[in-house]
């Protein structure tokens, strides 16, 4: 299934019941072609709703808003004067996080009236629970923040390392928060000691990262193939070398995208190409082979048997694996 779409692809997703875009015109189109008008402006980030029906997403227009197949767009929060720079959900809590400017804001969609705000000395650039959905990380210039979703007076977690961090994700045991830097490397951190992980030698920078094979795989985008570290024990990649596959000195990869309980990981490339892999197998599966304009939106169903992808010219697709 392809699709052509007159505005750019700010995310592509799966909710419960198929593959959702959205755009920079401020759309949300369903892969069963419903469209919903969701901001006026610009779509800037995006996350499937908890309940896992409909996306919720964060505009240039300071609202976060919920956006369903067949229903009117319902907005959950909204942000004066302000651009909603990061989004993410807990399915697990039933929370959403978003931030604007230096602030994070939780709020429950079931509870109109609950909501905290969390101040930064600096821009929060990304937003992201933990497994459980209790605790939010924001990564911000110098490094990340830990915070109780439902506290509303506390001091957070201050995780500490120079320079401007720029997305950011908990591993899936919630014994590790990675962020991407600017200068193309990853952080991380062992929570319970705080130790730090350097995690370098990027040709450049890294937009996306994904967790897979139960947690024990982290695959990032930034290199000619998808760079591998391993998350295993204790210890996750402190002290172990990465791995790569898929490389191709002619392109780099763009984003990856893979689920926590599956090994499946997928690629999407500068040179418009996509490909899955398990990566204890060998040889790669060109599920787009023809090449085109840079992928920049990317993502595996939640059982591993669609991909959903777009480039920067609005061309989309929903493949089936």
């Amino acid at each position: 299934m392809n699709f052509d779409f007159d505005a750019q692809v700010t995310a592509a997703l799966f909710d419960s019941a198929g593959a959702v875009f959205a755009l920079g015109d401020g759309s949300v189109r369903f892969e069963d072609g419903a469209t919903v008008q969701a901001h006026d402006g610009a779509v800037l980030c995006a996350a499937v709703h908890p309940s896992g029906d409909g996306i919720v997403t964060g505009g240039d227009d300071g609202q976060v808003v919920w956006s369903r197949r067949g229903a009117e767009p319902v907005v959950l929060a909204t942000a004066k004067n302000q651009w909603i720079d990061s989004i993410d959900a807990s399915a697990a809590s039933g929370l959403v996080a978003f931030s604007w400017g230096r602030t994070l804001s939780v709020i429950d969609p079931k509870d109109a009236g609950f909501r905290r705000d969390f101040q930064h000395e600096r821009t929060v650039s990304g937003v992201a629970f933990d497994p459980k959905g209790r605790r939010i990380a924001a990564s911000t210039y110098g490094g990340a923040a830990l915070w109780y979703a439902r506290i509303e007076k506390q001091q957070p977690i201050k995780l500490a390392w120079a320079g401007s961090h720029t997305a950011v994700a908990f591993s899936p045991d919630g014994a590790f928060v990675v962020t991407t830097m600017q200068d193309s490397q990853l952080h991380g951190w062992r929570l319970k000691d705080a130790k730090n992980l350097r995690m370098g030698g990027y040709p450049s920078k890294v937009r996306s990262l994904a967790f897979l094979a139960g947690g024990q795989l982290l695959a990032t985008s930034g290199a000619q193939g998808a760079v591998l570290w391993p998350f295993i024990g204790s210890n996750g990649p402190m002290g172990r070398e990465a791995t790569e596959i898929g490389y191709d000195d002619t392109t780099l990869v763009n984003l990856v995208s893979a689920r926590t309980e599956h090994g499946l990981l997928a690629a999407g490339l500068t040179d418009g190409r996509v490909w899955v892999a398990h990566p204890a197998a060998q040889g790669l599966n060109f599920v787009k082979a023809e090449k085109g304009p840079s992928i920049i939106a990317l993502s595996l169903s939640p059982a591993a048997d669609k991909v959903a992808w777009a480039d920067e010219d609005g061309a989309a697709g929903v493949l089936i694996l």
